[in-house]
């Protein structure tokens, strides 16, 4: 049972949640509009020392031999850090929760899968010290091939980037290689549709560019213990991952954090925290490890790119009848959220839209690129993208009003949803009616008459018959009707006859434990498999 104790919080903010309609000022924004908020940054403590890293001039490369010993001689270096020296040297943030395999090291050791990634950590007097002593490791490459490419890492034969995942695929619950969506037949409905739309998307990474970036300040506290002031934007996380990587209890640590100069998901990952510890604790000194601007753009984790293939069938009175959908993250070298990142996108196929036949496989690669991370709705938002601008171009080729065709297609309260859960509390078609009253839209009269909560259930409730993968055989049908978006299709169009397809295979014996509507599998961060 849920207590608020107001009794005890009633002094730190107002519950009521009586806020639209008036202007509410944020607890913290004065001291923001003052420039008198206080940073992780702004802690100067006395006989600091610097912390800054040797970092990968190669992509995919074998690490021969790391030579420190002019560093070493270095003026004003402290203490210099190698993988060795870090109690736990393998990690990933989700494994706190049993999600994934540890498979970042903090510090590389036999082997770089990106380029910038770190290698030997300098504790000096000064940062000037730090860099000039950087400066004097020498790194001795055996340069390994590399990929870049989500599609490419699938080929056979590409590149091994990452050993802890040899396929260079995130694997769930220990068996599969991606995230998949099954409902209904999308071939059978694709064979039967007047139009097929077949698009690629593609997203960039994005680099979040806070204003302050990322860092932290650690120092030897009493009793054994150590205070940590960081820019973290996931503190608990971080204190566990800290206590993880440095073998320590947690209670070991006094992290302050709570004022983030910008943050937007590119301060989730713990990168700074556990090398400034372990820096303190190697020289029993207050050690500031902070990523300089050129290293936030180049090494920071940024979104991760993606690649988004949707292939759609419309009938020419508006209504979707399959949607594909096959999508790839682009991880970069470590797995970090991405493969958090693909579960959300599983979760969120197919959109808001009522479409009976759907069918969605999507994964989480790895490359040689910088890993990515969280950032705003990552997972949802580039998905969101590319079935809204599909959704535009849906409604030209059958040329409708494209407003009119995202209401036709919205779930109704009552609707069965692919992943086999009720619609319920739905309210996209009155968003739309609202955007294009806003915007003097003109809507006809049967969609402003239109409603989220009739119109329903019924046959949009049932989850249709859905063969299973082992015993789907390939289409035969000869002539699927393709429409090109870049002009309109003429009123019969179709391609030219092709070879008849191999004789599919005897499907196999159907399992006696399985419902008659054939299993689909969909898989929460938690384990949750339905069947």
């Amino acid at each position: 049972m849920l207590e608020l104790r107001k009794d005890i919080f009633a002094d730190e903010r107002d519950d009521n949640l009586k806020e639209i309609g008036k202007g509410t000022q944020r607890q913290d924004m004065l001291g923001h509009v003052t420039g008198t908020s206080s940073y992780f940054n702004d802690h100067k403590l006395q006989g600091m020392l610097h912390l800054k890293v040797v970092r990968s001039t190669q992509a995919h490369a074998r690490i021969r031999r790391i030579d420190t010993a002019e560093a070493e001689r270095s003026s004003g270096v402290r203490r210099i850090i190698r993988g060795a020296d870090v109690p736990v040297n393998l990690n990933t943030l989700l494994s706190l929760i049993n999600f994934g395999k540890d498979d970042e090291p903090s510090l590389a050791v036999n082997k770089v899968r990106y380029k910038g990634e770190p290698i030997v950590a300098i504790v000096a007097d000064s940062e000037r010290e730090a860099f000039e002593a950087i400066a004097k490791v020498k790194v001795d490459y055996e340069p390994l091939a590399a990929v870049f490419d989500v599609e490419d890492a699938l080929k056979p034969g590409a590149p091994v980037v990452n050993e802890t995942y040899p396929k260079n695929t995130f694997t769930y619950h220990e068996t599969y290689d991606h995230q998949r969506l099954r409902f209904g037949d999308a071939d059978a409905a694709l064979a039967t549709a007047d139009h097929v739309l077949e698009q690629r998307y593609q997203m960039s990474p994005i680099e979040h560019a806070p204003t302050e970036t990322n860092g932290a300040i650690a120092a030897p506290d009493t009793n054994g213990r150590y205070v940590v002031y960081t820019s973290t934007q996931a503190l608990f996380f971080s204190v566990d991952t800290c206590a993880k990587i440095l073998d320590v209890p947690s209670n070991t640590f006094h992290f302050i954090g709570g004022t983030v100069g910008g943050g937007f998901g590119g301060k989730v990952d713990t990168l700074t925290e556990p090398l400034a510890i372990l820096g303190a604790m190697l020289t029993g000194r207050p050690v500031r490890y902070v990523f300089g601007r050129e290293e936030e753009m180049q090494y920071g984790p940024p979104r991760g790119a993606e690649r988004i293939y949707i292939k759609d069938g419309v009938m020419r009175d508006g209504r979707i009848v399959a949607r594909k959908i096959r999508a790839y993250f682009d991880s970069g070298a470590y797995t970090r959220l991405s493969s958090y990142a693909a579960v959300k996108c599983a979760a969120h196929l197919p959109g808001p839209y009522t479409i009976p036949n759907v069918y969605g496989d999507v994964y989480c690669v790895f490359t040689n690129r910088t890993p990515a991370t969280a950032m705003r709705g990552f997972g949802v938002t580039a998905m969101d993208f590319a079935i809204e601008c599909q959704m535009d171009k849906l409604a030209h080729i059958i040329n409708m009003d494209p407003m009119e065709f995202r209401i036709l297609n919205a779930y109704r309260d009552g609707d069965m949803k692919a992943h086999r859960r009720e619609a319920k509390n739905t309210a996209l078609i009155e968003c739309v009616q609202v955007a294009a009253e806003k915007a003097k839209w003109p809507l006809r009269e049967e969609f402003k008459r239109a409603s989220s909560r009739k119109d329903g259930g019924g046959s949009r409730a049932v989850i249709p018959p859905t063969p299973t993968d082992s015993s789907r055989a390939r289409p035969t049908a000869p002539a699927q009707q393709r429409t090109s978006y870049d002009r309109l299709p003429p009123s019969v169009t179709r391609e030219p006859p092709r070879e008849p397809p191999p004789p599919a295979p005897p499907p196999p014996a159907p399992r006696p434990t399985a419902p008659s509507h054939g299993a689909t599998r969909f898989s929460s961060v938690f384990g949750t498999r339905r069947r």
